[in-house]
């Protein structure tokens, strides 16, 4: 599927790309995973926002890159997120991809430490990612933090 990324820091948001990658995060977070919690936390200031529209223009796909310092010592990828009507067709995997790719750009390095929700670990994997730490529970749902070397 042919996905077009924007990649913008917070202040560069349109007001409809901020509309629509809030509906999105709180479509599946909140919503779809039955998990009340408060999506507006702060991070998106300090952080660099992808979004992946589909061909008519859908958001589809969305990821925040948290600058290094606000969650972790290594820049973070959080809220990362496909829609319901893209799963399963490779969006998540050019969505990874994309994601650490614009983390190098920024960066220098690929190095990233991620708040996984556990039943993602052999997903996240797939891009180079290790477990570290023991299971916790994040708004309830079981989470394992995940590190990527550089």
């Amino acid at each position: 599927m042919k996905i077009t990324w924007i990649f913008k820091s917070f202040e560069s948001l349109t007001l409809v790309e901020l509309y629509d990658m809030m509906v999105l995060r709180q479509e599946v977070f909140i919503v779809e995973q039955d998990c009340p919690y408060l999506d507006a936390d702060g991070k998106d200031f300090q952080s660099y926002h992808l979004l992946g529209r589909d061909s008519k223009g859908l958001l589809v796909a969305y990821t925040r890159i948290v600058k290094p310092g606000v969650s972790y010592k290594e820049p973070s990828l959080g809220r990362i997120v496909t829609s319901p009507v893209v799963r399963r067709t490779g969006v998540g995997k050019q969505l990874m991809l994309e994601s650490i790719n614009r983390v190098v750009e920024l960066y220098g390095s690929a190095e990233l430490r991620i708040s996984a929700q556990s039943y993602l670990l052999p997903f996240y994997s797939e891009f180079g990612f290790e477990a570290v730490g023991e299971e916790y529970l994040e708004d309830n749902i079981p989470h394992t933090q995940m590190y990527r070397a550089g």
